[in-house]
């Protein structure tokens, strides 16, 4: 289907469809004020999307949390899906990934001398976190781009270039949350995953959007890092031509992670659960069985699935001992990454001395 078929078809089904009407309502009603949004004078940046799942909002989130955590106390807030527990939880060295979710958990495992919380209740979050840690002085949301009753100081978009949002409608008929006007509220725009992208495509990324913001339009890629066993990160392994590996993940896409091991010479067998995967005993006896059977070397899984299998008892020896981890890192292309982390940084400095 053409861009202009694309368009129109996105165009006649928005003005159809219920779920598009309902959320350009709610969003009209929080513009007007009939909904009101909740500011806080500590700095609050919200990392976040207007479609569904894979545009790799966790590395953004640590990437900010790495260029910030030394000069600031900060703070991660997240909804927490999938996890089992409700209300306010604050993430500690006991917390499991059924208690807080996936990310949270990675991420406090990454940066455990930041605090970490989950609440569906972004304002509660918000209160609890401030009245518990007095010195705080900037809070990351996690994935609220749609969850209004916030309104963030800095809100950072993202957008999958694989899938833009100018290419795709509004569900049930795609993938999106909502309007792709919905870019209006953004003050900065990171395009994702573009690391085949070309200068004429980044230059029409930046034309499209200037359509509904002029704003900063940045372009990132994912940094594969080297595996590290899943019970020790001290123990490192590497993969070489003619490895047998067996990819295992419960994430939204991992077709570029399978692709970046096939780039390393080794032989690649995908099993590939659903995003947010919560694996059964007998999903783990049917990882280990593939893994003895098939004769491979190590199986490797993602920082997300790794938190999902750290401290499972029902864990086969096969997983315990032969599970690697592919850690990733987010990094701004175009030599533009001291003006993205400028920006970042003036925010936030700029906005401490006013609360």
């Amino acid at each position: 289907m053409s861009r202009i078929k694309r368009n129109i078809f996105r165009k006649l089904t928005d003005s159809i469809n219920p779920y598009a009407l309902a959320m350009a309502a709610r969003n009209k009603a929080f513009d007007t004020g009939v909904l009101k949004s909740r500011k806080f004078r500590i700095p609050t940046i919200c990392v976040g999307n207007i479609s569904v799942g894979g545009t790799g909002k966790t590395p953004h989130i640590e990437y900010i949390a790495k260029l910030l955590k030394d000069e600031f106390r900060i703070a991660v807030l997240s909804r927490g899906y999938g996890r089992k527990s409700k209300g306010y939880i604050k993430a500690d060295s006991h917390s499991t990934m059924q208690q807080i979710g996936d990310e949270p958990f990675q991420i406090k495992n990454k940066f455990k001398e930041i605090d970490v919380a989950v609440c569906e209740k972004r304002v509660n979050g918000i209160e609890q976190l401030t009245k518990e840690n007095r010195q705080l002085q900037v809070i990351l949301l996690d994935d609220t781009f749609q969850h209004r009753h916030v309104k963030a100081g800095l809100y950072i978009l993202l957008i999958d270039s694989n899938r833009p949002v100018w290419d795709d409608c509004v569900m049930p008929f795609g993938r999106l949350r909502e309007r792709i006007s919905g870019i209006r509220r953004a003050d900065i725009v990171i395009m994702t995953k573009c690391r085949e992208m070309t200068a004429e495509q980044m230059t029409s990324c930046r034309e499209f959007i200037g359509r509904y913001r002029n704003i900063p339009v940045y372009f990132s890629a994912i940094k594969y890092g080297n595996l590290y066993h899943l019970r020790d990160a001290a123990k490192r392994a590497e993969i070489t031509a003619g490895s047998r590996v067996l990819l295992v993940t419960g994430i939204a896409k991992p077709q570029p992670l399978k692709a970046e091991i096939e780039s390393r010479g080794a032989c690649v067998t995908l099993m590939q659960y659903g995003d947010h995967h919560n694996f059964s005993s007998a999903e783990f006896e049917d990882i280990a069985k593939q893994f003895q059977e098939g004769g491979f070397d190590m199986i490797v899984t993602t920082e997300k699935d790794a938190s999902r299998l750290l401290g499972r008892k029902d864990l086969p020896q096969a997983m315990h001992y032969n599970t690697y981890v592919m850690p990733i890192e987010m990094e701004i292309l175009n030599g533009e990454e001291k003006l993205f982390n400028q920006n970042i940084y003036n925010y936030v400095t700029e906005n401490s001395r006013n609360s």
